[in-house]
């Protein structure tokens, strides 16, 4: 997630981005509108204009561009393996997390689970949005094995379990301040997920 990634986008986009990446640094609470559209460069007075809603409305379709982001990359990450298999596509999935932690420290994590953590019990609207955005991450997720050859009826539910491995190793990286989890939940998941996969004979 950069922001040359929005390069070119509108001050509304710009603000969905901008709130997405506040909240993995600060959460929800934290998370103030006009902060938001200060870090996105866009004029103060267009929040009303684009987020009638509120902070409410920004969280939300926040949430919804993240989800959306992460269900995109697991197409980005499948053109990139030269042999691809689900132990090849959670690596992927993994690596991005870990280079980002190496790089840029661990003061950032998932906005899905800061607004889950935040706002589910409380903000039903948020609570549908975080689910969506789980859902759009998944299905793609399950699509791709599926792909490779994994029998459908098992696709969904080993998406469920490689996206909540990931996010539970992101929870532990962060607290630790080291990749330690998310090196270990790719090595013991990878020979289980490639297991799935139907062979031919």
């Amino acid at each position: 997630m950069t922001a040359a990634e929005t390069s070119g986008h509108g001050p509304r986009e710009r603000m969905v981005f901008s709130a997405a990446q506040l909240i993995r640094r600060d959460g929800v609470t934290s998370t103030g509108m006009r902060e938001a559209a200060t870090y996105a460069k866009a004029p103060r007075g267009s929040l009303q204009h684009y987020f009638p809603g509120g902070k409410e409305q920004l969280v939300n379709e926040a949430v919804g561009w993240a989800g959306r982001y992460a269900g995109k990359r697991v197409a980005r990450f499948l053109a990139a393996l030269p042999d691809p298999a689900p132990s090849e596509l959670f690596a992927a999935m993994v690596r991005q997390w870990t280079e980002e932690f190496e790089t840029d420290g661990f003061d950032r994590g998932c906005p899905v689970v800061a607004a889950t953590v935040d706002c589910a019990e409380s903000v039903e609207s948020t609570r549908e949005a975080v689910a969506a955005a789980f859902a759009a991450w998944t299905g793609p997720v399950a699509g791709a094995l599926t792909e490779m050859g994994v029998p459908e009826e098992r696709a969904a539910a080993l998406a469920t379990l490689m996206i909540s491995a990931l996010e539970g190793a992101i929870l532990i990286a962060r607290a630790e301040r080291d990749v330690r989890a998310l090196t270990t939940v790719a090595a013991e998941l990878g020979p289980v997920l490639d297991a799935a996969v139907r062979t031919n004979g």
